[in-house]
Formats: C-alpha cells, structure tokens, sequence
C-alpha cells in the first residue's frame, strides 16, 4: 500500500505550521510534503528542478493549495495539474484565506475538488483540517494513478 503523502502548498510560514500542527493535534500522521511556491509544487508533481528523480510512483493523496503564492500563482498550478495525465485526477482542497468571488468560482471552473477559506481562529482551523483529514485521508476513494 503506497504512502498517503499530503502535498500542503503554502507561503505563509504561520499557515504551514499552523497546518501542520492542526494535522498532528488531530492524530493525523501522514508525511507532508511542503511547496512554498507554485514553481516548488510544480517541480514536486512532475519530478523536475529540486526535485528530479523524486519517486514519481508515490503521488500525494491531497494536495492543499494556497492561491495566492509566490513565482506561479495557485489557480495557475492547478491549472497545469488538470492539463497533465499524470496529475488530472489528483485531488486538490483550495485551501486559502481569499474571500473573492472570482477565486472560488475559477477554482472550481479549472477542477478544484474543494474550496475552503482557512478560518483565522486556531480552533476553528483545527477542525477545518480534522474534517478534511477524515474526509480526504480516510473516507475518500481516490482514483488509481
């Protein structure tokens, strides 16, 4: 059984911890890999830049991406996601701070699986990420790579 890798795509040092502490809090162990920038995620998903010779069989079971990041912007690397075989069917939770209209419907226009406006409160945040572990990590089938 292959390992269920979190891809967390975040900028924001305080959110990535704050992620990642939300995620331990909630007794979910899994390894996450973190992308500070679009072109990291990217170079991550295709195995190129830093990341070349990565183990291209192991894929993140979730991908949570921030949309407003530095170098490639989050609706740009999901964009490149869903226009790649390799990557189409990955599921991607939009997990961002942005309250604008237009950066929900896009996202949900180029194939986001979920869309979620990180709550500014600790305990709030804590269960956005308890529900989308469950969710995402144990009762989704996700599709085979």
């Amino acid at each position: 059984m292959s390992k269920k890798i979190i891809l967390l795509v975040e900028d924001n040092p305080d959110d990535e911890l704050l992620a990642i502490r939300a995620l331990k809090k909630n007794n979910i162990s899994n390894e996450v890999v973190v992308a500070r920038d679009g072109v990291e995620a990217l170079d991550y998903l295709f195995g190129t830049g830093a990341h070349a010779g990565r183990d291209m069989s192991e894929m993140p079971q979730i991908i949570l991406l921030d949309l407003k990041l530095p170098k490639i912007d989050g609706l740009e690397v999901l964009r490149r996601l869903r226009n790649d075989q390799r990557t189409k069917l990955l599921p991607v939770v939009v997990l961002t701070s942005s309250k604008e209209e237009q950066d929900l419907t896009e996202s949900y226009s180029l194939g986001a699986n979920s869309y979620i406006r990180k709550p500014v409160n600790f305990v709030q945040f804590t269960e956005a990420i308890r529900q989308l572990g469950l969710y995402w990590l144990v009762l989704n089938e996700s599709p085979p790579v």
